[in-house]
């Protein structure tokens, strides 16, 4: 079984409740959104063909048990189920960061789903499949990644209405270089929830 990849690379996790730790990433290629905000443009067509034999072994090389699929939209390709089942085999602890605008049911325990709603400010809005949200775990992680104050106020909603909260961890981060992150937290402070501020790190210290 052959996957596109675009990249396969060390770093310190920048994002999610599994900030700060080493992690190891693969960067599948391609992508059916186009957030005003990516910076990773050169996912969506880059790439070369991989086994997921070849990409185990890439991964095996750092010392790292900590992996994180990602894209572009990991989804997209037939095979990342299967990579992920086998890096899990292997004993690895596996993130996989979707942007939610396809069906996450096939990602079963124990691979833990990072999911991106897309505000209003991402150009996006309503590409989220909203039957996510009932296939909720305990272990997901919802990220809202915010532009300005309408986008907070709408995620705000949104995390009401569904009671996300009682879910699993809702983390609310602002867009590097455009929303201040102190306003955020400002927000945040305000609405009285159990919301979880997050920055990405990994820009903060200049990682890749």
């Amino acid at each position: 079984m052959m996957l596109k990849v675009n990249e396969i690379f060390y770093s310190i996790q920048g994002e999610s409740t599994f900030v700060g730790l080493p992690c190891v990433f693969v960067r599948l290629t391609g992508c059916n959104l186009r957030c005003r905000y990516c910076d990773t443009s050169y996912a969506y067509f880059e790439g070369e063909e991989m086994t997921i034999a070849e990409i185990l072994a890439k991964v095996k090389q750092f010392p790292c048990r900590l992996v994180e699929i990602t894209g572009g939209e990991p989804l997209l390709q037939s095979g990342t189920i299967e990579l992920c089942q086998q890096l899990i085999a292997t004993g690895m602890t596996v993130l996989l960061e979707t942007n939610g605008s396809c069906d996450i049911q096939a990602l079963t325990q124990p691979i833990v789903r990072v999911i991106d709603v897309k505000c209003p400010g991402s150009g996006e809005e309503g590409s989220f499949l909203l039957s996510n949200l009932e296939d909720l775990r305990s272990t997901d992680n919802l990220k809202f990644v915010l532009s300005h104050e309408q986008d907070f106020q709408w995620a705000l909603k949104l995390v009401k209405t569904q009671q996300l909260i009682e879910k699993c961890p809702v983390l609310f981060s602002p867009v590097h270089g455009k929303m201040r992150p102190k306003l955020l937290a400002e927000f945040i402070k305000e609405s009285g929830l159990p919301i979880r501020m997050q920055l990405q790190l990994h820009k903060i210290i200049k990682l890749r």
